[in-house]
């Protein structure tokens, strides 16, 4: 029999997401905005509870409604092992601008039935495929950046996400109860603090005139360059859970390696004991323990060779204590040391401190904000100090033993 958590933390689920995620200020929607809600059939338990959500809210839906990509019946990988060089191009231009002209908002949920579905395709087959949806991704930045989109992305597990992270199903919603806060009657309070708490620690970073990260471990020695106006955000809604405080770093400043504790899942397939080596900005080197071929691969995708985000997280604020397999709860593992991680690929432009919807592509590319069809996290959690080195040359410790070092 599959496993349904109760209808109680369903409800919870679906408000954190429509009520607090969305719109600014964890304030939720307004009335007569218009969510598009994402997801597959077997997430189908949260994702009528979601649109429940946002019908009681005032709001309208537009249902992204698809298939689970399951063991013997996978519309993904069939499309994939069957399309042309022209399908594999082709982009409903029409059908997808006015989809994000209509959308105020979006609801991701991710489930997964087969986490290997696509374990046997080829890697450059599914970089095209994701290569021909890039004005998507312009067109939904340019509207988040001008203040007129938000968006979150919940996750739903399924039997087979907790059998890859070798959990019950039962403990892999505890994981998933815990890391959002459903279990507390004061939920959207209770995640009002906890963005105030990240608020905080933001607001100390970006007090710093930080010119340059060094992040150095027993597996790292990596230096990064933070870029005319960045700044450091987190919290507020944008994935739930988000206990991280990132940056979208000057990718051309990156220099030095990195090892990561943590597997990646990408593509279907698990990359295993990954170490990056970086100089004058890209991917100069790469090696896993398992996969490594499939690592190589995805690093060669346009923009996949160079960072777009580099993340802390504080082991006193998140809840979650087990590797999950899924990068939204892995990039937010607390822990003894908390995780510090990278992003390979697309930069994040809510990181620029200005008027982002006044900013044209040229000036993205002359600031360093990476652009790529990918955006591809990779965990580590094992003790490490980042030291800010600032404009006048001093240097100031801001994280180290797992937690933010400004008080």
């Amino acid at each position: 029999m599959t496993y349904t958590p109760s209808q109680e933390y369903l409800e919870r689920y679906a408000r954190l997401l429509v009520d607090y995620a969305l719109g600014e200020s964890g304030e939720g929607i307004a009335t007569g905005d218009v969510v598009r809600v994402s997801g597959a059939e077997s997430a189908k338990p949260l994702y009528v509870e979601v649109c429940k959500a946002v019908w009681r809210a005032g709001g309208h839906v537009l249902h992204d409604y698809t298939p689970p990509d399951e063991p013997g019946m996978n519309v993904s990988k069939e499309f994939l092992e069957l399309a042309s060089d022209e399908q594999l191009d082709f982009f409903a231009e029409q059908y997808w601008k006015g989809t994000i002209d209509q959308s105020d908002h979006m609801v991701a949920l991710l489930s997964d039935d087969d986490p290997h579905a696509l374990r046997d395709i080829d890697p450059a087959r599914i970089m095209r495929r994701r290569q021909a949806f890039m004005p998507v991704i312009g067109w939904q930045q340019a509207k988040e950046s001008a203040g007129r989109f938000t968006w979150t992305a919940g996750l739903y597990g399924t039997e087979a996400m907790a059998a890859e992270a070798d959990l019950s199903i039962e403990e892999y919603w505890e994981q998933i109860i815990a890391a959002c806060y459903l279990d507390d009657p004061d939920l959207l309070d209770r995640w009002r603090e906890v963005s105030a708490q990240i608020g905080a620690h933001c607001a100390a970073l970006n007090s710093l005139p930080t010119d340059r990260l060094h992040v150095e471990g027993q597996d790292a020695d990596l230096w990064l360059t933070l870029g005319e106006q960045r700044k450091w955000i987190g919290g507020g809604g944008r994935n739930i859970p988000s206990f991280e405080v990132f940056t979208s770093p000057d990718w051309r400043g990156t220099e030095g390696w990195i090892r990561f504790t943590e597997p990646l899942y990408v593509f279907g397939s698990l990359i295993e004991g990954i170490e990056l080596e970086f100089r004058d900005g890209r991917v100069t080197a790469s090696r896993a323990s398992q996969n490594e071929s499939l690592l190589k691969e995805m690093i060669a995708a346009e923009g996949a060779d160079r960072v777009g985000e580099f993340s802390l997280t504080d082991a006193r604020l998140s809840r979650i204590t087990r590797f999950m397999a899924n990068t939204l709860f892995d990039e937010n593992v607390g822990g003894r040391y908390g995780n510090t991680h990278l992003a390979l690929g697309l930069g994040l432009r809510q990181t620029y401190d200005g008027d982002a919807a006044a900013v044209s592509e040229e000036e993205w590319e002359r600031l360093g904000f990476n652009a790529s069809s990918v955006h591809t996290d990779i965990v580590s959690t094992t003790d490490r100090t980042v030291t800010a080195v600032l404009k006048d040359g001093s240097e100031q410790v801001i994280y180290a033993g797992g937690h933010f070092q400004h008080g």
